[in-house]
């Protein structure tokens, strides 16, 4: 949980997708056997950080959607409220903010793509992590930054401080 008057972050992209399958649509690849094993992964770091939403803002994209739900399988202790917007599906940095300003919750998880993903998380803390794949942003990548702002709608690029950054073991 965040201390009164801020705000978390948890900003993380989809698990590895499947492409065995080239009649499908981009949105509807689901996650392949090693996503699944990362989203869990993941669910499983969150759980133990104590790193828990309270809101889940998720693209509409397959992958998006199933990494949110292998995730959520690990035994976290709070049930968020999940929005699932058409508008996260590859989104930019600014479309992303703009979905960040309208949350309402204190822990909120964004789910979405690179490259939009990868470039919110350069913007928004005052000093990003020196993990090796940070900027690579790679598959179930997951950064966790803390706002000292009252609301969601006074968020600004820089102000974050940096809490955490995930990558799972079996990454691409």
């Amino acid at each position: 949980m965040t201390p009164s008057g801020h705000r978390r972050l948890i900003l993380t992209r989809h698990a590895k997708s499947a492409w065995d399958d080239p009649s499908l649509d981009d949105h509807a690849r689901p996650l392949n056997r090693r996503g699944r094993r990362s989203a869990l992964e993941l669910g499983e770091w969150l759980h133990s950080r104590g790193y828990e939403p309270d809101q889940v803002l998720c693209s509409s994209a397959t992958r998006t959607r199933e990494t949110w739900a292998v995730v959520q399988s690990a035994p976290l202790e709070v049930m968020p409220r999940v929005d699932v917007l058409d508008s996260l599906y590859h989104a930019s940095p600014d479309v992303m903010l703009a979905a960040l300003r309208k949350a309402s919750g204190d822990c909120v998880m964004l789910l979405g793509h690179n490259p939009g993903i990868s470039e919110l998380a350069e913007m928004l803390p005052s000093r990003c992590p020196s993990h090796p794949d940070f900027r690579r942003y790679p598959t179930a990548a997951t950064l966790v930054v803390d706002f000292d702002i009252p609301a969601w709608a006074d968020l600004k690029p820089g102000q974050g401080s940096t809490l955490d950054f995930f990558v799972p073991s079996g990454r691409d």
